[in-house]
């Protein structure tokens, strides 16, 4: 059975009750590891016991005919629940097919039916023996595993945070979220990071200025992500990260080229969709940071070839205000980043 809602999930991974295997496939190894663990708790009393469990890779059922199926026949020595932990690399088509016949006969009930055959593995065609034999029976789950969507690292790093005793204020957790990593497991070690520069049980919520020495000097970086927040319609979050390149030493022409370049990257987006690009390839070929992609998609969806055309004359205005006028530059960077934000606004962002 294919397991790839929420609730079904997590009722899955708590509890397999009367299943026999699961396979858990993706490209983001974090979550597949981190789900693999949570059912490998659920399957058996003492994941870690050698007498328990059998940890077996590619190479091993690949070098030594039989032994996944051997493993899987064996009964546990001290009693319980045994479990047969699978980690395929991807490099083999051999394991891929020794795994899915061993898969196919244990479901069959031609092997140990206490075992549980655990798979771990990268991404799978549907057509795989594993995906197609899985997906076909009641007793086993199959759980593709994607790429953390932003809402999805915000409540990690929410529920995270909590349990420690501590909160971020609602721009410094949008930030914070926006520079972590979709791997699952690095931006656990983020989060763990971050508990340990706030302190646990830190009083109220800290806020974007208070993890300004957590991020560390990134002037440019700061500057990218408030021309993000710009187009995007979050004024805050813009002012604020124009305020940390400010401290960083960049100044409001540093901020305006900013702007201009975000700007000329939602103009390529643009350009390729209207000439018959896929959103996902426009974005790709406009050269967009990949964590950036879908914050940029979205606000291609918003922002038209036609209503790019006031935000161009508003930089072209503040750079020239720039290197002209006694006006202080840094002003003349928020006021634009104001403009820009307010325009997005009225386009829905």
């Amino acid at each position: 059975m294919l397991l790839n809602r929420r609730p079904d999930l997590e009722k899955f991974l708590a509890s397999p009750g009367a299943a026999r295997a699961a396979v858990l496939h993706g490209r983001d190894h974090g979550v597949v590891r981190e789900r693999a663990d949570a059912l490998a708790r659920a399957t058996t009393e003492r994941p870690d016991d050698p007498f328990d469990v059998a940890l077996l890779t590619d190479a091993d059922i690949v070098s030594e005919e039989g032994r996944l199926e051997g493993e899987l026949m064996a009964v546990s020595m001290v009693g319980g629940r045994r479990l047969v932990r699978l980690r395929l690399s991807g490099d083999s088509v051999s394991a891929e097919r020794i795994a899915g016949e061993a898969l196919a006969r244990h479901l069959a009930g031609e092997l140990n039916p206490e075992a549980f055959l655990l798979v771990e593995a990268g991404p799978l065609r549907n057509d795989s023996a594993l995906v197609r034999g899985g997906k076909d029976s009641l007793l086993c789950g199959v759980i593709p595993c994607y790429e953390d969507e932003p809402g999805e690292l915000a409540r990690m790093a929410r529920a995270a945070l909590t349990q420690e005793g501590l909160a971020l204020s609602a721009d410094a957790l949008e930030v914070f979220v926006g520079r972590l990593p979709h791997d699952r497991g690095v931006a656990r070690q983020e989060i763990e990071r971050l508990i340990l520069f706030l302190g646990p049980g830190r009083p109220g919520q800290a806020s974007l200025a208070d993890l300004t020495p957590f991020f560390g000097v990134e002037p440019e970086a700061s500057l990218g992500e408030a021309a993000l927040h710009a187009f995007g319609g979050r004024l805050a979050a813009a002012q604020t990260q124009l305020r940390l390149a400010q401290q960083e030493g960049e100044g409001g022409v540093a901020a305006v080229r900013a702007m201009s370049l975000h700007l000329g990257r939602l103009r390529k987006v643009g350009t390729a969709r209207a000439g018959g690009a896929s959103p996902q390839a426009a974005v790709k070929a406009a050269g967009i940071f990949w964590k950036n992609e879908r914050e940029v998609l979205r606000q291609a969806n918003a922002w038209t070839l036609a209503t790019l055309a006031g935000p161009q004359a508003d930089i072209l205005a503040a750079e020239i205000a720039c290197k002209t006028t006694g006006s202080p530059d840094r002003l003349l960077a928020e006021r634009l980043a104001f403009s820009i934000a307010h325009q997005a606004r009225r386009l829905g962002l």
